[in-house]
């Protein structure tokens, strides 16, 4: 089985040395991804930050083969988390009845002092 690599056309660069998305088999993981648009602005709201970073997660996850129904593991890092409750209905809207299992950890700064939210994500897409 090969390791597959893919940067996701149309999403922002990667700031290092990593993928958007890698697939093993039946299984992906999601580079964390932030809400920094393909222009390069960072909204000044959190909840528009979660909003693009999870339609980034979703993007790269389709491209990989896989659906929102099959994240297995999700981790939200947030640099200010009593701002947990803002991006909760984004979330719950995007999963559904779906629950992945789930980590929140605040941080005390992501890899631009703008940015506010960081999601990544693992998925099963085997029987």
């Amino acid at each position: 089985m090969p390791i597959e690599r893919h940067m996701v056309p149309g999403e922002p660069e990667p700031v290092s040395h990593y993928c958007h998305v890698v697939r093993a088999g039946d299984w992906i993981w999601l580079s964390g991804m932030v809400g920094i648009t393909p222009e390069g602005d960072v909204p000044d709201s959190t909840e528009e930050q979660f909003r693009i970073a999870l339609g980034i997660i979703d993007r790269c996850l389709r491209h990989a083969g896989g659906a929102p129904d099959q994240v297995v593991k999700v981790q939200v890092f947030m640099t200010d988390i009593s701002e947990r409750p803002l991006i909760n209905p984004i979330r719950q809207d995007y999963f559904g009845t779906h629950r992945p299992a789930s980590t929140l950890v605040e941080v005390s700064a992501l890899v631009d002092p703008r940015l506010k939210v960081e999601i990544e994500a693992v998925a099963f897409i085997g029987s």
